[in-house]
């Protein structure tokens, strides 16, 4: 996977018996190798020097989806480590990956089967829930009802047997169309990137009954949208789009429009505002899991089979909605994409998205695309303040969870804000932060425009226009803004407050300022923390994510930031 190190002293793994493996990032060839294990290892925890990793069954499994297998990983392991691999560690990786491709749905004059090897036969069947939807055959066969297509997969990934579908799929509705050669408006000519094609043919996998399912790993600013729009290519097929919330409605039908030889009729929008089914329909987690009480049925669940669609593609799969998993559990039978940033939940559903979705077909390191040029070369830095005096015995105090959110809305941030804005001058400067009342005080300070979940859209579309526009240059925005927003000129982003260690978060909000730039500029990311206290336990905890694609943060001290500037005027 890696090059060797050069020397036995620069070695930087240690692999421990409980599969948790240590990476010292002052060793020779640590940068390599934090690449290659992240393939297959979950960071856990991040201190400056020594990452911990641990290797699981469904970091493996997801891993074997890109194609690492036990004898590349152990390689891997046994190059880089300073002590030899444990042997418990090399039974567990031998073990997981020996389990893959060994339970296979396929489908046999008509009848879908679960194709088990002998020797695992026992042992499947007998996992929970197993026998409950399955009927065993006289000739021995396991017949599954299509019903049960996604349960089976659920239950056996739960089980630690992970499920090879290749039962096929419904060709769902013909749609020829083609990707333009250029920009229907502006008439100037694009081309898919090399790794936007290789993502896609590696979910279409030559067309045959191996693609078809799974997800696309890339960084915000990387092109995930093209990307759908090269399998939709592949498929030519009516498709059904889903994804975070209306803004990224209106970027899908922006980019079908302009990047596709599909008429604008052949594109709907089924969102609050238009109940549009149409060959292309695109859509929002939002408006598929509306209803009128909690024990009223979902209302718009009918547009799953509203349209014999040969694709669904789900953006932002990481933000998929438990009710809509139950809904793709019987969607089995239909093409199934999930594009994200990261396979990281906060819910924690990743198997969930594994067995139902697809596992990972293509994973790109977020460094990978910064070192060839294709996203914004970023810093990344933290800067810690003091807990205002007046507030220490309050928090003090408080409970935890109170503890968090003063520490938070520290009004202590406010003049490194201000700070950091002023040194940024003629930059696009995004201020994003999680709590409404510490936005509405800043938004009275700064004298800039907030963006927030009530902020109607069409007042949220011409805030944005006019911030790509350069009319705005600073702009404030609430979890709104974490998520598919179109700003590629956004170069700066100082994070005020955050959810309660989300990595998903981290890695969402700084790739609001990784789209390349114009002037091929670098971005700026900023962690404003409040220090010794939960608002930096929970900074720490975001941060992984940056640390596990290569982003080191640069500390530093907000008092004495501010001190010097005042010094200096």
């Amino acid at each position: 996977m890696d090059e060797a190190p050069t020397s036995l002293d620069s070695k930087p793994l240690v692999v421990q018996r409980d599969r948790s493996v240590l990476l010292d990032l002052h060793a020779k060839g640590a940068e390599a190798c934090r690449r290659g294990l992240a393939r297959f290892a979950d960071l856990l925890k991040s201190p400056d020097h020594l990452h911990t990793y641990r290797i699981t069954p469904l970091s493996l499994w997801n891993a074997a989806g890109v194609g690492l297998d036990a004898a590349a990983i152990l390689d891997f392991l046994d190059i880089h480590a300073i002590a030899r691999v444990p042997r418990e560690v090399r039974m567990f990786v031998e073990d997981i990956l020996s389990r893959t491709g060994r339970v296979r749905l396929i489908r046999k004059e008509g009848a879908l089967l679960l194709d088990i090897d002998p020797d695992l036969r026992s042992a499947v069947l007998d996992a929970p829930r197993v026998r409950e939807m399955v009927a065993i055959l006289e000739d021995g066969h396991v017949l599954v009802p299509p019903s049960h297509r996604g349960e089976i997969k659920q239950a056996l990934v739960k089980a630690g047997f992970p499920v090879d579908d290749l039962a096929g799929y419904t060709a769902g509705d013909a749609l020829p169309f083609q990707l333009r050669k250029e920009l229907r408006a502006s008439r100037e000519p694009f081309e898919a990137r090399d790794y936007q094609h290789t993502s896609a043919d590696a979910f279409w996998c030559g067309g045959t009954e191996r693609g078809g399912s799974g997800v696309i790993v890339l960084p915000c600013g990387a092109g995930k949208t093209l990307v759908g729009l090269l399998v939709m290519e592949r498929y030519q097929t009516q498709t059904l789009v889903l994804t975070s919330n209306r803004t990224s409605v209106a970027q899908w039908i922006r980019e079908l429009t302009e990047r596709t030889t599909l008429e604008p009729s052949e594109i709907g929008e089924y969102t609050g505002e238009a109940k549009e089914i149409r060959p292309v329909t695109v859509s929002t987690y939002q408006i598929l899991t509306w209803r009128k009480s909690q024990s009223d049925p979902f209302t718009h669940f009918d547009l799953f089979h509203r349209n014999n669609w040969g694709l669904v593609i789900y953006d932002e799969v990481h933000l998929l909605p438990a009710p809509v998993f139950r809904v793709t559990a019987e969607l089995q039978a239909r093409r199934r994409l999930g594009l994200t940033a990261t396979l990281l939940r906060e819910d924690g559903k990743e198997a969930d998205v594994y067995s139902l979705v697809g596992p990972c077909r293509y994973d790109l390191p977020w460094k990978e695309l910064e070192r060839k040029g294709h996203i914004a070369e970023a810093r990344c830095v933290e800067v810690r303040v003091s807990l205002a005096e007046e507030l220490c015995d309050r928090y003090a105090l408080a409970d935890r969870r109170e503890q968090f959110r003063i520490a938070s809305e520290n009004e202590g941030k406010i003049p490194v804000i201000r700070e950091l804005i002023a040194r940024h001058a003629g930059d696009r400067v995004l201020v994003i932060g999680l709590f409404l009342r510490q936005l509405h005080l800043l938004k009275g300070i700064l004298g800039v425009p907030l963006i927030t979940s009530k902020t109607p859209h069409p007042e949220r579309d011409r805030l944005y226009a006019a911030f790509r526009d350069g009319e705005i240059p600073v702009l404030l925005v609430s979890k709104v803004a974490n998520f598919a927003i179109d700003l590629p000129d956004a170069n700066v982003a100082i994070e005020v407050s955050g959810t309660f260690g989300s990595r998903q978060e981290e890695a969402q909000r700084l790739g609001r300022i990784l789209r390349k730039k114009k002037d091929g500029g670098g971005a700026v990311f900023y962690a404003v923390v409040t220090e010794a206290s939960r608002d930096l336990e929970f900074a720490a905890h975001r941060q992984l994510f940056l640390a596990e694609q290569g982003y080191p943060y640069e500390v530093v001290s907000g008092d004495a930031l501010v001190a010097k500037s005042r010094i200096g005027s």
